[in-house]
């Protein structure tokens, strides 16, 4: 069992070193990353990150690849006892072909890739009909997409962030939250729905939740369930499109568009709103929101946080980049998501709906996705600078893409098990606001004074035998 083992794996990894090597070539040659992104069907930060990794796939690929071999290889324990069987779960197997990015295992070496054949049949024929028969216009036609944040992460060389490593207890830099973002063919974006681990951080303490430029909501892990997904349709998505079309003057009569990622339920329903599912492993080929919204999003976000430090070390001759580190709070970070969100243009929106409906988006024009990107992490790299110290002074723009891109990779056992345990004493005191007063403020007295008071403005009698 282990020499099946031990063939498959090497099967898999002789797979992914030869489409990786493939790219190189690509790069090479002079394509860009957003080019050699399309060319394979695969989002632009996998490009990036397996570039940055080059040394190591080409010298692994070196050791393990020889096309004359034919014979399986099996590795002896140190002991030379028969090994145990090997047995995994559904889920396992699930999570080991997600990794790899596997759609069907074969053993002739085949390599799994996004299904633009079914991309293609969706776009020309299924969505197709779906507008002609909706009589849809762009402004009614939506699509949402969720993204983790890592909303205190500095790329991981600056000292602030190798200092809070060494350090015990919570991991800020690891406080994660997920947005799910949302905007139509038009351009326009509906406020982001934001799942965060607590339902009242002490940074809003006092603040009404309606005023955010956010629609809060929360669980322990701060990742989108199908409850969650139904709160954010009845409770953000409905309300924000109805507002919208009505100040268009147009019909309640919705689109929207949906992954088949776990947290989204098949149970959405609303009265004037059609809701498709797009086929499997076609949603970095044709999903909107995934062809470079989110990405330059995160790049604006990165730009505002580091904005945001440098305005405050100029307006404070004591300033303690460290101080201010450790007060960088969940407020703050809400301003420069709403600052990012604010920042990108409508025609820039509209653009990235042109895999999926092109015809809505001929006449759009102004900058491109990629040109916001690549225009908000120079600027980055600048701020960086004048910020100074070991990780900022020789900040390049890889290091700040490796930052927006390491949100993008696919979660390791280690981290899936961090998750999924209960939360720490250190994390539920970080993250809560003391609520006890809030609780103890309705005391017998005051329930009394406000029953009497009904009563007075009612005209009823206190006295039971009166009543």
């Amino acid at each position: 069992m282990l020499r099946i083992v031990l063939s498959f794996c090497r099967l898999v990894q002789l797979c992914t070193y030869v489409k990786q090597l493939g790219k190189f070539k690509i790069i090479l040659e002079g394509k860009s990353y957003a080019a050699v992104a399309r060319h394979y069907g695969i989002n632009e930060s996998s490009v990036r990150y397996i570039k940055k990794d080059e040394k190591n796939i080409r010298t692994t690929a070196a050791v393990n690849f020889n096309t004359n071999a034919k014979r399986v290889v099996t590795v002896p324990s140190a002991a030379d006892k028969v090994p145990s069987a090997f047995n995994a779960s559904k889920g396992w197997f699930e999570k080991f072909k997600k990794r790899f990015g596997l759609k069907n295992v074969c053993l002739h070496g085949e390599m799994a890739s996004a299904d633009t054949a079914e991309a293609e049949a969706f776009v020309n024929n299924k969505f197709k009909a779906i507008i002609e028969e909706g009589g849809y216009k762009p402004e009614q036609v939506f699509n949402m997409d969720e993204t983790a944040l890592f909303w205190k992460r500095m790329p991981s060389r600056t000292f602030i962030m190798q200092e809070e490593a060494k350090a015990p207890g919570f991991k800020v830099h690891k406080d994660r939250l997920t947005l799910a973002m949302c905007g139509n063919a038009a351009g326009f974006m509906i406020k982001p729905g934001l799942i965060y681990r607590s339902k009242n951080p002490r940074a809003l303490k006092n603040k009404n939740k309606d005023d955010l430029p956010v629609y809060w909501m929360y669980n322990a892990k701060a990742w989108m369930t199908k409850a969650l997904n139904l709160d954010w349709f009845k409770n953000c998505f409905i309300p924000e499109v109805k507002c919208y079309l009505r100040g268009k003057g147009l019909d309640f009569k919705v689109l929207l568009l949906l992954d088949n990622a776990g947290g989204h339920g098949n149970d959405l329903a609303y009265d004037g709103v059609q809701i498709e599912f797009l086929p499997p492993n076609t949603t970095s080929l044709i999903q909107p929101m995934d062809q470079g919204v989110i990405r330059a999003f995160k790049a604006l976000y990165t730009r505002n946080t580091l904005q945001h430090l440098v305005d405050a070390m100029d307006s404070d001759q004591d300033f303690s980049l460290k101080d201010y580190w450790r007060g960088y709070t969940i407020a703050l970070c809400l301003q420069n998501i709403q600052r990012a969100i604010q920042e990108m243009k409508t025609e820039t929106l509209k653009a990235c709906w042109k895999k999926l409906w092109l015809e809505a988006v001929q006449n759009a024009t102004g900058g491109s996705l990629d040109e916001v990107h690549q225009s908000a992490v120079e600027t980055a790299v600048n701020l960086a600078k004048q910020i100074g110290g070991d990780g900022f002074n020789d900040m390049s723009p890889d290091d700040i893409n490796a930052l927006i891109d390491g949100d993008a990779q696919p979660l390791t056992d280690a981290e899936l098990a961090e998750m999924t345990k209960p939360q720490s004493d250190d994390e539920r005191e970080e993250g809560e606001e003391d609520t006890r007063d809030e609780e103890e403020g309705l005391t017998l007295g005051r329930l009394a004074t406000m029953v009497q008071s009904e009563l007075k403005q009612n005209k009823i009698s206190p006295v039971l035998g009166e009543l």
